[in-house]
């Protein structure tokens, strides 16, 4: 514990290491400021009625405004944060092993393969950038006018004459603000903590919205500190069960050839290869989001259609997919299931990238029993898709525990329909605040011990 607190007070004095936190922090500021500029055009007071109406609360419009740090609510220009750059990065992530050509790019230079990914992830968030904003803008004015508040909350049409100014100018300045935001978290990553800078523009605005979560548990004075004892409860055994699957590893042993010292060969070394239970973070549990928004962003084009049927139809579409929706547990299935798929789909894209097998050949190494090569590449294909079971059905429980809650809350009367919403940090937001944290804490310990100081900053 000692060394701990002295490495925390090395942080200080390291004139490298504190200016590179104090520029991630008012990066960070920066983007909490810019957060809070609304969008042109929107009409402050339709928005405040609508989310005080029962239509435009919900955990779709939740995670929503989760991952965007609290900016859809305020309809601001940096309402998608930065999920259409992490959503190209993931289109690109599982095009590469898909297309042959773009694999032996990767594979022929990966460092100028990599400088390439950079370039066309930049390419395509800006068009992702621009369909999120549309969908956006459709969701919030369909589901404002299906609403006791009847009105639009922005104006929008392309096509329409009368609009078509202000909805470019909207769009365009929505673009502009997923861009700047993107931009931010690349100067953290190159000034500030490194590496880290889209992680923490996410930690950021989930840590923002805890006083006002808080505040709004605390409304109700016949359960305020039940609800805030369960809170803390649930809280604490969530990230005990994160840390815990996070840090889990398959320790698979591994025969290193020995090393030739003159004359001599030394005898073989025996080590291990650690493969994660939890491979693919939090990225299937983003992508399942991103494909359950698609309904709702197309079925918004067509809900005020002027044929009753088609309307009714896509109406019905946006209210099992949308804010209201989201409280019966159809949807919660396919969100749990949708997660379970993309977390084996994720993991074997990216396990298959790392080509253990032909590493390990190359460098003489073996396991025990396995011959070298492709059956060493199946024989660990195999342990990590048993293993991924454990993390895939951890993240599906992950993704629908503000349903399990609420259930529970429901069966001892405690009104969980207006309480689930602080639930959403006990669990997708608490994976992402724990893995940023963890993430975090490793790069400072790294670059403590770049600069000369050997103990570690982590209490192990």
């Amino acid at each position: 514990m000692k060394n701990s607190l002295s490495g925390w007070r090395y942080l200080w004095k390291s004139e490298d290491i504190r200016r590179k936190l104090i520029i991630s922090f008012l990066l960070l500021v920066l983007y909490r400021l810019a957060a809070n500029i609304p969008a042109p055009g929107v009409n402050q007071e339709i928005l405040a009625l609508f989310l005080q109406s029962t239509s435009g609360q919900g955990n779709f419009l939740g995670f929503l405004d989760l991952l965007s740090g609290g900016t859809v609510s305020n309809f601001s220009l940096l309402s998608m944060g930065v999920y259409p750059y992490i959503t190209a990065q993931i289109i690109l992530q599982l095009l590469i092993p898909i297309i042959p050509s773009l694999q032996k790019r990767i594979q022929d230079d990966p460092r100028e393969g990599r400088r390439w990914q950079e370039k066309w992830t930049y390419y395509l968030a800006v068009p992702m950038a621009a369909l999120s904003a549309i969908g956006q803008i459709n969701i919030f004015n369909s589901l404002s006018i299906n609403s006791g508040v009847g009105q639009a909350i922005l104006p929008f049409s392309l096509t329409n004459p009368e609009l078509a100014l202000s909805s470019w100018t909207v769009l365009i300045a929505m673009t502009a603000g997923t861009m700047f935001a993107i931009w931010l978290g690349e100067l953290i990553s190159e000034y500030g903590i490194r590496g880290q800078g889209l992680s923490l523009i996410i930690f950021a605005g989930i840590v923002s919205q805890i006083p006002s979560q808080l505040a709004s548990l605390l409304a109700d004075e016949a359960t305020r500190w039940v609800m805030l004892a369960f809170t803390l409860v649930i809280i604490a055994l969530t990230v005990l069960v994160i840390v815990y699957v996070q840090q889990g590893r398959r320790n698979v042993p591994v025969m290193y050839p020995g090393r030739r010292v003159g004359n001599r060969m030394s005898m073989p070394v025996k080590g291990t290869l650690p493969l994660m239970v939890n491979l693919s973070g939090m990225i299937p549990l983003i992508f399942a989001s991103a494909i359950l928004q698609f309904p709702v962003i197309v079925a918004s084009w067509f809900v005020q259609s002027e044929n009753p049927g088609v309307a009714g139809f896509f109406l019905n579409i946006q209210n099992f997919f949308g804010a209201t929706g989201t409280n019966n547990w159809g949807y919660w299935l396919i969100y749990f299931l949708m997660v379970v798929t993309f977390t084996f789909f994720y993991t074997a894209v990216m396990f298959d990238q790392q080509n253990y097998g032909d590493n390990l050949k190359k460098m003489g190494a073996s396991i025990p029993g396995v011959h070298t090569g492709a059956p060493t590449q199946k024989y660990l294909s195999t342990v990590q898709r048993r293993i991924t079971l454990v993390g895939a059905v951890f993240l599906g429980l992950i993704a629908i525990l503000p349903f399990l809650i609420g259930l529970l809350l429901n069966s001892f009367g405690l009104a969980a329909a207006n309480q689930t919403g602080i639930f959403l940090i006990t669990s997708s937001g608490l994976l992402i605040v724990v893995g940023v944290v963890r993430d975090t804490f490793q790069n400072i310990d790294a670059e403590l011990k770049l600069h000369g100081y050997q103990e570690s900053l982590l209490v192990r």
